[in-house]
């Protein structure tokens, strides 16, 4: 059987044009032409993208699933125009930092998740001799804290152990991602404030830390060769650091999230802990220092690390509330709206969102809208502007900074290898996802 999405705007890398798609078995059959097909999906009016590929997120599966769960935070990332994320070593309990707890996450996600999926492998004292036996089960690459993870059961990476993973790392041929705050700095701030503002939390994690752990890690993956994955950078600042090392020959790739750029430090005091995060919102100045980056071309990726958990853990004392922000559904909208006024190109964020995601981490087949490519598509209305409500969203706890806000553009249907998994609002997945891994 063959079915054609006819009549949508089809962004590749090459540019967007109008022409229908055809799939069949999953994958891309041609683009352009006279195409036969057996079932039409009509696209006129809309973009057709390929489906984001989310590499940061938290769905704490299994242990944790009464903060999140694969099988509802994969419905959130179609609803948001996913088909593929990477899931984190935690916050899921026992952390996957061992080839047993691979196994038993990759059994939970295949289980429950609609969306394709890769996992990450915990780097923390101790887990450099499991690094091997994780490379063999197929993860992406290595996730590592540089200052408090907020879990007792996922230590920080002191420096002796992160040089050791990524010398290991390279050793395998995989990333090493980095969660890129100086844990002195931070520590020392904090302590030295009897505030709980979100002025004084703000205050407690600057710019500075941030930049000062990107430099010592920079200088580890240079020693060593390894590729590095800097996390959720949140200031033009640190990508300014990251891509002159690049520059100069260092393997690195830099990753932001939609929350950095469509908030700033002041919602943090107007919404309270819903937008707390690690690193913190910045001020708009460092926000526009960033959207330069990324106009510039240093960005590589844009991820939501969606890291969301109960609503009793999100009030109160604002240091003490868990710092994550619930997202995976609002990355697409929030970046093409906020892109729109900048004149983003649609290509650069096709790029951001799935091309770039499948290059860096070597996932074959997906990403980009070329024949012989998984069928993994979402049709985006690029016109309608639509309030987010909490009946839209598709994430275990009806919690998000985005909530209310008016966006431009809105997923209309996401398909993963070809099945439609969510189309007009409606979760219509049949099949679960699959397990995707790097190729060598």
């Amino acid at each position: 059987m063959t079915t054609v999405v006819r009549g949508g705007t089809v962004v590749t890398p090459e540019g967007e044009h109008k022409a229908d798609v055809a799939i069949e078995d999953g994958r891309i059959a041609a683009i352009g032409g006279e195409l036969p097909g057996d079932d039409d999906i009509d696209a006129h009016g809309l973009l057709v993208l390929p489906a984001v590929i989310d590499v940061h997120v938290h769905f704490n599966e299994p242990g944790r699933t009464d903060w999140e769960g694969a099988a509802s935070g994969s419905r959130a990332l179609a609803a948001g125009g996913g088909a593929v994320f990477f899931d984190m070593p935690l916050n899921s309990t026992p952390c996957t930092v061992n080839g047993g707890e691979v196994d038993r996450k990759r059994a939970a996600l295949e289980a429950a998740s609609i969306a394709d999926f890769g996992l990450w492998g915990g780097l923390v004292p101790g887990s450099v001799p499991e690094m091997a036996e994780m490379a063999g089960k197929g993860v992406v690459g290595f996730k590592a804290f540089m200052c408090d993870s907020g879990l007792p059961e996922f230590p920080r990476a002191d420096d002796a152990t992160l040089l050791d993973g990524l010398r290991e790392a390279a050793r395998l041929g995989l990333p090493v991602a980095v969660h890129a705050e100086s844990d002195a700095m931070v520590r020392q701030l904090a302590q030295q404030t009897t505030a709980r503002t979100a002025r004084a939390f703000l205050d407690s994690r600057p710019i500075a830390a941030e930049v000062e752990a990107i430099e010592r890690a920079l200088q580890l993956a240079a020693e060593t060769g390894a590729r590095l994955h800097i996390v959720h950078v949140s200031s033009g600042r640190g990508v300014v650091v990251a891509a002159e090392a690049r520059a100069r020959g260092v393997d690195v790739s830099i990753e932001t999230c939609p929350h950095y750029l469509f908030f700033v430090d002041d919602d943090l005091e107007r919404l309270g802990a819903v937008a707390k995060c690690a690193p913190p919102l910045r001020s708009k100045a460092d926000q526009e220092a960033l959207w330069d980056e990324i106009e510039a071309g240093s960005v590589d990726i844009v991820a939501s690390d969606h890291s969301p958990t109960t609503p009793a853990m999100k009030e109160g004392d604002l240091f003490a509330a868990w710092g994550g922000i619930a997202g995976v559904q609002s990355t697409l909208p929030v970046l093409f709206s906020s892109g729109y006024a900048r004149g983003l190109p649609l290509t650069r964020l096709a790029s951001l969102l799935a091309a770039a995601p499948a290059r860096r981490f070597a996932i074959p087949h997906k990403g980009t809208i070329a024949v012989g490519y998984d069928a993994d598509l979402v049709l985006f209305d690029p016109d309608e502007r639509h309030t987010l409500r909490v009946s839209d969203l598709h994430h275990r706890h009806k919690t998000t900074p985005y909530l209310n806000a008016t966006l431009r553009g809105r997923v209309r249907r996401t398909l993963r290898r070809g099945e439609t998994i969510f189309l007009e609002g409606r979760i219509t997945a049949q099949e679960k996802g699959r397990f995707v891994c790097p190729t060598s």
